[in-house]
């Protein structure tokens, strides 16, 4: 399991909890008042601004003040015409089971990729005109996005955070873990941040400990520009080992993503059997203490794994690499999240039947599940079941093992809908009644069509 971010630990939960951009904050507020009450002035906006600077806190903080579900699609995701048409363009039509409102978000919307996202900026471009849900999509750089994507969307910029509102938050966190810090680490920590708090607040948890001293903040000036895909060029070919370590503190990875990174691309620096024995060796001894992290809680071994995925796999080759190499994304990260979508509604389908059946999660998901899924295959249980159960459009296509355009899936949930909203009771039949009525069409195509017959032609 992974080790808890103070990030996410730590995200607001509403909008007035979220730091800095307090004007911006509230045009967000305004446009989600409007969707609410039926009268948008446009179908989506465009948060735009560098990295850190709240845009993704201020979109969940708003999701759940409004208590819309949320329906996010990301650059891990491939994002093509058709898969944008299927995911986004569905779920921007259909409603929620509770009629809440539903948003849509698309990340990194300037990050698409003419090969394998080929069609997706049209394609978005044509949900943003029909959809019935709001939209929000989210960009680091504005000017980067097509014209048409940018035109059909108001644009709302966030300035970085200012270094007093960082200090702030750091402080807050520092006394939530009952950490002490000499005078000075908080300045510093806010200081290099240049207005990036998630950084800000990614630096802090690096160094933690119970008392943080000054000389435990090693960290330069944060270069924001630096993206991840440049800190690995400077791991694996710096000039010391001190220029390869002090690399991970100026970028926005923790030790637990960025050992992904690292693993991924070992293969792609070193070629020599020698040079990948010792960097996978190096590279074991980080997760070693990240999993002692997970374990314990303890954050302050994020130092040594820090040191030994970036000084520890530089020390590793022999003979540097000059010419220009391609680094990959991790493949991990794409094969969850190429299933996270089904993965949520798998849960949150297993949570339903667990409640219902008063089990736990687990049993549901490993042995009620398959069961749900074989008597929801009858066409007269599947509409009791997704009643009872209160099932969205999303679980019963899971369940059925069909597309949610499927005509079984649709006439399920409507008819489900229509029995909730009217308030009506379904009253299944019981196995003795089945037994009877399938006994009963038996003698009926055995005698009664020749009894018809009979009687009709005595008049």
């Amino acid at each position: 399991m992974k080790a808890e971010s103070w990030v996410e630990k730590y995200r607001p939960q509403k909008l007035s909890d979220v730091a800095g951009n307090y004007s911006v904050i509230e045009e967000l507020r305004k446009w989600a008042k409007l969707w609410e009450k039926g009268t948008p002035e446009s179908n989506a906006i465009i948060l735009y601004g560098k990295a850190g600077t709240g845009k993704t806190s201020s979109i969940h903080a708003l999701a759940h003040e409004m208590g819309w579900e949320i329906m996010e699609l990301n650059a891990s995701d491939q994002r093509t015409k058709t898969i944008i048409e299927e995911i986004a363009g569905v779920g921007s039509k259909m409603g929620t089971t509770d009629g809440s409102r539903r948003l849509i978000i698309l990340d990194e919307a300037d990050n698409f990729y003419s090969r394998e996202d080929k069609g997706g900026e049209v394609a978005v471009i044509n949900v943003i005109l029909n959809t019935l849900q709001p939209m929000i999509l989210i960009a680091n750089d504005f000017y980067k996005m097509k014209k048409g994507l940018r035109s059909s969307c108001r644009p709302i910029e966030f300035k970085p955070i200012m270094t007093s509102h960082i200090m702030g938050v750091l402080k807050t966190i520092a006394k939530s873990e009952n950490i002490t810090y000499d005078i000075g680490v908080i300045e510093k920590i806010a200081d290099n941040a240049d207005g990036d708090l998630r950084g800000a607040i990614n630096d802090l948890q690096a160094v933690s400990s119970p008392h943080i001293k000054l000389e435990d903040v090693i960290v330069g000036e944060r270069n924001n520009k630096n993206g991840i895909f440049i800190a690995l060029n400077n791991i694996f070919r710096a000039q010391n080992i001190k220029e390869s370590h002090n690399t991970i503190f100026n970028i926005d990875q923790s030790p637990e993503d960025l050992i992904h990174w690292v693993d991924e691309n070992i293969h792609v620096e070193y070629t020599r059997p020698e040079d990948l024995d010792d960097a996978y060796y190096y590279i074991a001894k980080a997760s070693t203490f990240l999993a002692r992290v997970r374990r314990r809680g303890n954050y302050t071994m994020w130092k040594y794994a820090g040191f030994l995925m970036s000084a520890g796999v530089f020390a590793s080759s022999r003979k540097r690499r000059t010419e220009k190499l391609r680094y990959n994304r991790p493949q991990l990260w794409y094969n969850l999240e190429k299933t996270r979508n089904m993965r949520k509604i798998r849960d949150s389908l297993s949570k339903k039947i667990g409640v219902r059946c008063h089990t736990s999660i687990g049993f549901a998901r490993s042995s009620l599940l398959p069961f749900f899924r074989s008597t929801m295959k009858n066409v007269s249980y599947a509409e009791y079941i997704a009643v009872s159960l209160e099932l969205s459009i999303e679980e019963i296509a899971f369940i059925l093992e069909e597309s949610i355009e499927a005509k079984i899936v649709q006439d399920t949930y409507n008819k489900a809908q229509l029995t909730l909203r009217e308030g009506k009771e379904i009253i299944i039949e019981s196995s003795d009644e089945i037994n009877e009525k399938i006994e009963e069409e038996k003698s009926m195509s055995k005698y009664g069509k020749a009894q018809l017959n009979i009687e009709d032609a005595w008049g």
